[in-house]
């Protein structure tokens, strides 16, 4: 039997048996329990409970503005000309809905205090409330800014110690802040309407969790602190994206459940009500079906359990196989086989892995064999290179000490003069090939020697200037540098760091025309790990071909037809032998550093130019002070 078959067949015969147990619970038992419909209905009048809020605050911001945009009222706000304000602001109060108007100038002084009490009357409030300083006034006065949009609350009023749903806004004419407007309403009003709207119970929790106003019973000080919960679950109801149902309490004989929910309006979240409905319909059904629920489903659990073990040992076993013959060959057992010899797929890839696996471990054998003889030619041409090198210096050092006594024996003789500075210019630059040779095969052996000190840039670079300086000149080629005397001194190697500028400057030199410029800049960065000293080396040249910007950094690595190369190491697109940027690789390495190459492409008649960048480890500004 194939896998389709030992996978499928059984979940198909599950999955039918599954939805027809479904179907039985749905139609029966599910669809028509009143506890579902009591809590869509719980949902619902959460819902509107919340709607009735952002409508309030709709109305707090009519109101709001109705007030603000009085001619003449801001300026008098401004100025805090409390008579001026009240005159203007107490008659539209009074001809409103609002419960509590709260002016505060913009320099944080309560200029105007009216209440309405429970008869209609109006009253003036003459003492300062703090609500300057209240979490809702206190960002429009630090920010100042007439487009902040309004700030909600729930909060007691410290005349009459009612609890009011309260709207702050600034009061703002021409794009000018004159002032803060904070209007708010009774809960003891709001509720008692919500309630006729969400045909369900309401409770308002403040901060700590306390319940400060319901619609449930008298509520009076023992049911308020019946109903109060934890701050946890404050909190958890506060931050929670949706409402949290299913909690059940008993009060005065009646059993209820309540649905609670963060009270969001706008950006903020000003607190946490609860909307309550009995359950005394529902329990008794709830109570009945719960064995059955309980019985139904443990059937089908065990059932579900006891295919999907056979199933997952059909099929886990040969995978597992499998995933631990792989895991060996991946650890470089490449001898190890699946030994899997079934009739169906998985026995098909097993067979195929197994085939794979002989040739890999054929082809693995073949490449170390080969890359055992490519090392040992890499030694070989090491070697070769360190031998030579040593070998060619004697001689080079002869003919460069009797070269520099025939230029000196040859002064009255022009022509036997240029032939003998003809022979020590040849022997000099070969003897720099012969360096360079030695330098490769110290780093290829790991016997570089850093004798490191104390070492600034600007001496380094202006040294290399000075060694191509008759280069520069001769090639027309302007030279400069910046920044490198504000770098921090680092521990290196300063002949080494020479070598490698110096092979970085006569690359530039070699691939910039005549009229070019090569440019030194360095930085220092601190914000990396450890801090770094940059220093890059600008040119206008012809810049690097992509594909060949780690081709360079190699041994004997060159660009373009080496044939084709001019002989002066100077001179535009000069020879040599291709080891400069592999030797300052290794000495920026050695220093633990880094370098590379930034270049938009090679061209040598738009002449993009290149950017050599070295970046070398420095010491951080407080390991640095003294």
């Amino acid at each position: 039997m194939s896998i389709r078959l030992k996978v499928a067949l059984p979940f198909v015969l599950l999955t039918v048996v599954v939805s027809l147990i479904g179907v039985y619970v749905v139609t029966r038992l599910v669809t028509g329990s009143m506890t579902e419909r009591l809590t869509n209905q719980l949902l619902e009048a959460g819902r509107v409970v919340s709607d009735s809020f952002i409508r309030q605050e709709g109305q707090h911001v009519l109101e709001a503005q109705r007030i603000s945009y009085i001619v003449g009222l801001a300026e008098a706000l401004q100025d805090e000309d409390r008579e001026a304000v009240l005159e203007l602001a107490e008659p539209s109060f009074g001809a409103g809905t609002i419960e509590n108007l709260i002016l505060v100038s913009p320099q944080g002084n309560e200029i105007v205090h009216l209440l309405r009490d429970e008869m209609g009357e109006l009253q003036r409030v003459y003492e300062n409330t703090g609500a300057s300083s209240s979490p809702i006034v206190a960002p429009f006065l630090r920010s100042r800014n007439p487009a902040d949009p309004p700030h909600r609350a729930l909060g007691g009023n410290l005349v009459n110690n009612e609890l009011y749903y309260y709207t702050a806004l600034p009061v703002a004419v021409d794009g000018e802040f004159y002032g803060v407007i904070v209007v708010g309403t009774s809960i003891n009003t709001l509720l008692p309407i919500f309630k006729h709207v969400a045909l369900a119970d309401i409770v308002l929790y403040g901060n700590n969790g306390q319940a400060l106003a319901t619609t449930l019973g008298s509520a009076d000080e023992k049911t308020l602190e019946f109903l109060t919960i934890s701050e946890q679950e404050y909190q958890s109801a506060l931050t929670s994206p949706s409402q949290v149902n299913g909690v059940n309490f008993e009060l005065a004989g009646r059993n209820y459940t309540l649905g609670r929910a963060p009270l969001q309006v706008g950006n903020d979240r000003v607190g946490v009500f609860g909307v309550a409905l009995p359950t005394d319909f529902v329990i008794q059904f709830g109570a009945n079906n719960r064995t059955t629920y309980a019985a139904l489903f443990t059937v089908v659990m065990l059932v579900v359990i006891a295919i999907g073990y056979f199933v997952s040992r059909m099929i886990i076993v040969p995978l597992y196989s499998l995933v631990t013959t792989s895991q060996a060959i991946a650890g470089g057992d490449l001898a190890r086989r699946t030994g899997i010899r079934t009739g169906d797929e998985i026995g098909t890839l097993a067979s195929t892995f197994d085939v794979m696996t002989s040739r890999l471990q054929d082809r693995t054998e073949e490449l170390e064999r080969m890359n055992e003889v490519l090392k040992k030619m890499d030694r070989t041409k090491t070697n070769f290179i360190q031998i030579s090198a040593h070998e060619l210096r004697t001689p080079l050092t002869l003919i460069m000490g009797y070269s520099q006594m025939l230029e000196q024996d040859t002064k009255d003789f022009p022509e036997m003069q240029k032939l003998a500075q003809g022979i020590l210019e040849g022997s000099e630059r070969m003897s720099d090939v012969v360096d360079s040779m030695l330098d490769v095969s110290r780093i290829d052996s790991n016997a570089l020697v850093l004798r490191k000190a104390s070492t600034q840039m600007e001496p380094i670079i202006r040294k290399v200037q000075k060694g191509f300086s008759s280069a520069f000149a001769e090639r027309n080629i302007k030279f400069g540098y910046e920044g490198l005397d504000k770098l921090p001194a680092i521990v290196a190697d300063p002949e080494l760091l020479y070598k490698v500028f110096y092979h970085l400057v006569m690359n530039a030199i070699k691939f910039t025309p005549d009229g070019g410029e090569v440019k030194v800049t360095g930085r220092y960065m601190n914000g990396s790990e450890p801090p770094q000293l940059e220093i890059a080396v600008h040119d206008t040249g012809v810049g690097v071909d992509t594909a060949m910007k780690e081709r360079i950094f190699e041994k004997f690595g060159q660009t373009g037809e080496v044939l084709l190369h001019s002989s002066g190491k100077t001179k535009f697109k000069g020879g040599g032998p291709g080891l400069g940027l592999a030797i300052a690789r290794g000495i920026v390495h050695a220093h633990g550093g880094q370098i590379w190459v930034d270049s938009p492409g090679y061209n040598e008649t738009t002449l993009p130019g290149s950017t050599f960048r070295v970046s070398l480890p420095a010491q951080n500004e407080k390991e640095r002070a003294p």
